[in-house]
């Protein structure tokens, strides 16, 4: 399928609830995620990822967080392992699988149901802005005849 000319990519929002507890409070597993990801969905991985535990006021809302920056545009993580839910997103302007995606996290994280929402982000970037420009003169002209 070819790409459309506008757009600037898809953003997967999963939430995942009924989680494996164990991994949802594994930092070296959300870690590893996060920097062999990319490499699976063939984006550019283009600094370490960023991954810390956090204490929240109420208790039962620590977690870990992380994210990692690539060339296409990132990939986050926020897990609450004592309500077994982590949320994530991947956004990016070069496609990728998101089925694989989402079965992908689903199966790594034990996630029992999960939630999804697929955007198109900047639905009117331009991917070629000389096609855009002829787009935009083309229609100029249909519309003064």
């Amino acid at each position: 399928m070819k790409r459309p000319e506008y757009g600037f990519g898809t953003h997967l929002m999963l939430d995942g609830y009924g989680c494996d507890r164990q991994r949802l409070e594994d930092i070296s597993l959300i870690y590893n995620f996060l920097s062999e990801y990319p490499g699976h969905i063939k984006m550019t991985k283009i600094m370490p990822p960023y991954v810390f535990r956090y204490q929240a006021k109420k208790p039962e809302d620590w977690g870990i967080s992380g994210f990692v920056l690539i060339a296409e545009s990132h990939i986050s993580i926020h897990t609450f392992p004592d309500k077994n839910y982590l949320s994530l997103d991947i956004f990016s302007c070069k496609e990728f699988d998101t089925d694989h995606a989402i079965s992908y996290v689903n199966n790594l994280f034990g996630v029992h149901k999960s939630e999804v929402k697929l955007l198109n982000r900047g639905v009117e970037f331009p991917q070629d802005i000389r096609r855009t420009a002829d787009i935009v003169q083309e229609e100029r002209n249909r519309l003064e005849h």
